[in-house]
């Protein structure tokens, strides 16, 4: 299977927005959105069916026993978290602040404190003449990355027959992105004309280059700052990283995303351009 990751280093570029068009443009039968904490690929590509959801547990979480606890304090003050706080004459756990590491339970002298399984998201699959994975990370958890490797993990078993699949990643370069990034075979990059957006795009593309990843960049909204848009296409030729295209702000596309449509659903002159960047993408991915 081979996989095309859209990527953008910074939220609202315009990622979403485009992974769906070329979803759609391409036909393609297995996709997954990697970004965990916020997804948002669905409310565009409208399930015909109910997703099978699975349990994500991500650390375990410390819980003292009141009964054996004998309030030595030893665990408030070995927990490099600050996660353990007396309160009213007890030593009580702040579930979101502990990492779980164990260590209170590593020197609690009467075994007072133990390590429990918590849920940290659900993983969710659509099955139907398609495969789609996703997943949702819970308020205040961790381990981001593990619950993304799983998304990816999900979508390859379940469409094992599948040649081609679209990964919606995650904004940013932290560790859903570097999860999202392990082991595709592209990744387009979706650059905003503006200040933060050229340096987050830098960003991002110096940490794909550390996986020796084909990375290619678009800008999306390009005629709003056509400067900007020029400092792209120029860091892109100094880099020697392909510009593959530009995609206008288009008012049209706001009324679809609105209305719950991909821009490849209707006819508008940003759909038109994602169509030819699906044509230039093809020929990369047959290389």
């Amino acid at each position: 299977m081979k996989q095309l990751l859209v990527l953008s280093g910074k939220g609202g570029t315009g990622k979403t927005t485009i992974a769906s068009a070329l979803i759609k443009i391409s036909e393609a039968k297995a996709f997954a959105d990697c970004d965990i904490d916020a997804p948002n690929l669905h409310l565009v590509l409208k399930q015909s069916n109910e997703p099978i959801i699975k349990d994500y547990f991500g650390l375990p979480k410390a819980e003292i026993n009141q009964d054996i606890c004998r309030k030595c304090g030893l665990c408030m003050r070995k927990c490099r978290f600050d996660s353990i706080n007396l309160i009213n004459g007890q030593y009580l756990i702040d579930y979101y602040a502990c990492e779980g590491c164990g260590v209170c339970e590593y020197v609690c002298p009467v075994g007072a404190i133990k390590l429990n399984p918590a849920k940290a998201g659900d993983i969710e699959l659509y099955k139907n003449n398609h495969v789609f994975s996703t997943a949702k990370l819970k308020m205040g958890s961790g381990t981001s990355g593990l619950l993304v490797s799983e998304v990816k993990k999900q979508l390859k078993e379940n469409a094992k027959e599948t040649e081609f699949a679209i990964i919606d990643g995650s904004p940013g370069i932290g560790c859903p992105v570097i999860a999202s990034i392990s082991g595709v075979d592209i990744i387009l990059v979706v650059a905003e004309p503006s200040v933060s957006g050229i340096a987050d795009m830098e960003r991002i593309i110096q940490t794909a280059s550390k996986f020796q990843t084909k990375t290619l960049v678009c800008v999306n909204k390009f005629n709003v700052n056509i400067n900007k848009t020029k400092e792209i296409k120029e860091f892109c030729e100094k880099n020697e990283i392909p510009y593959i295209g530009e995609i206008p702000f288009d008012k049209e596309a706001i009324k679809a995303v609105n209305n719950g449509l991909t821009i490849a659903d209707i006819e508008c002159d940003s759909g038109k351009e994602v169509k030819k960047l699906y044509e230039i993408i093809k020929e990369y991915l047959e290389v």
